[in-house]
């Protein structure tokens, strides 16, 4: 073959064809690649430096309009001067508001929040002096803190209430909490317990009470104190005294004052009942023609989401 009619790739290729030291690095190539697949760190979700934050700024009875002029736009502008950030907008409500700060990819999670921190409390200064803006409050995100998982739950035979739900959530969220890996669980679309107490003026004028007075021995009873315990005769025993209130029973059963020697429970002077609580956020499970469930039935549900 003549060679002269190679052009410089085909002249490298020639040379290594007809090398004996071909097979050796070949061989020597192989195996570092094994190497380094074997000691590279692998994970399903690896980890990507994502920083953006939250500064919250409270501006009691300010409009919209006089929370956005006054504090969310000069807020943009100085805390897009932070280096790396990428993005930076607000939210702005009836007496808050709520600047977000995107930093660009890659940079170190510890380094972003410090440069946002020393920027936030050093230039404080864009309040108007006497205002009355509340200190800001920095709340750090990132990608750890969208859920990996979510467990919705639903009753299909729809015995079980929203407040049933919300409780059972509650339940689990406590063990879920205790598995390794796990950063943050919460419920969405849960349902509160609420318990409607509607007073009889009467009766509590013939008892003596006010509603002040009642209020308080309320929340006196729905308090519990720390363990303490007692020592004696090389014995320890742990005390607490009182507990939360429960259920609707205990809260009728409260005693909130006496009368001529006898206990006046909170059942004597008012009606009480479970009352309907309106949550901020609902969650409905509801099937197509591919579910597995009723087509066009929709269920009330509660969610639990779960961040590593």
């Amino acid at each position: 073959m003549n060679t002269a009619k190679l052009g410089i790739s085909g002249q490298i290729a020639k040379a290594f064809q007809e090398s004996r030291l071909t097979p050796l690095l070949s061989a020597v190539g192989l195996i570092l690649g094994l190497l380094v697949v074997a000691i590279t760190p692998k994970e399903e979700e690896p980890q990507i430096d994502v920083t953006m934050a939250d500064v919250v700024v409270g501006f009691p009875g300010a409009s919209v309009y006089e929370v956005e002029s006054l504090i969310a736009t000069p807020g943009e502008q100085i805390l897009g001067e932070v280096e790396g950030v990428e993005h930076v907008y607000s939210v702005s409500s009836a007496g808050q508001a709520i600047i977000t700060i995107e930093f660009s990819v890659g940079i170190p999670r510890q380094e972003a929040l410090v440069r946002l921190y020393n920027q936030v409390f050093s230039n404080q200064d864009w309040f108007p002096p006497g205002l009355g803006a509340t200190q800001p409050v920095v709340k750090p995100k990132g990608i750890d803190d969208v859920p990996i998982m979510a467990l919705t739950f639903y009753d299909p035979s729809f015995q079980q209430t929203g407040e049933d739900l919300t409780r059972l959530a509650h339940a689990l969220e406590v063990e879920l909490k205790r598995v390794p890996g796990t950063r943050d669980v919460y419920t969405l679309g849960g349902v509160p317990d609420r318990v409607d107490v509607t007073f009889d003026p009467a009766l509590m004028a013939g008892f003596g009470l006010s509603v002040d007075a009642v209020a308080q021995a309320v929340m006196a009873a729905n308090t519990a104190s720390q363990e303490s315990r007692v020592t004696q005769n090389g014995l320890s025993i742990p005390l607490a005294a009182g507990r939360p209130l429960e259920t609707l029973e205990d809260v009728r059963q409260l005693v909130v004052g006496v009368n001529k020697g006898s206990a006046i429970f909170l059942k004597d002077i008012a009606e009480i009942e479970r009352g309907g609580t309106v949550p901020n956020q609902s969650v409905q499970l509801g099937f197509g023609p591919a579910g597995d469930g009723p087509v066009g039935q929709v269920f009330p549900a509660v969610t639990i989401a779960i961040a590593k």
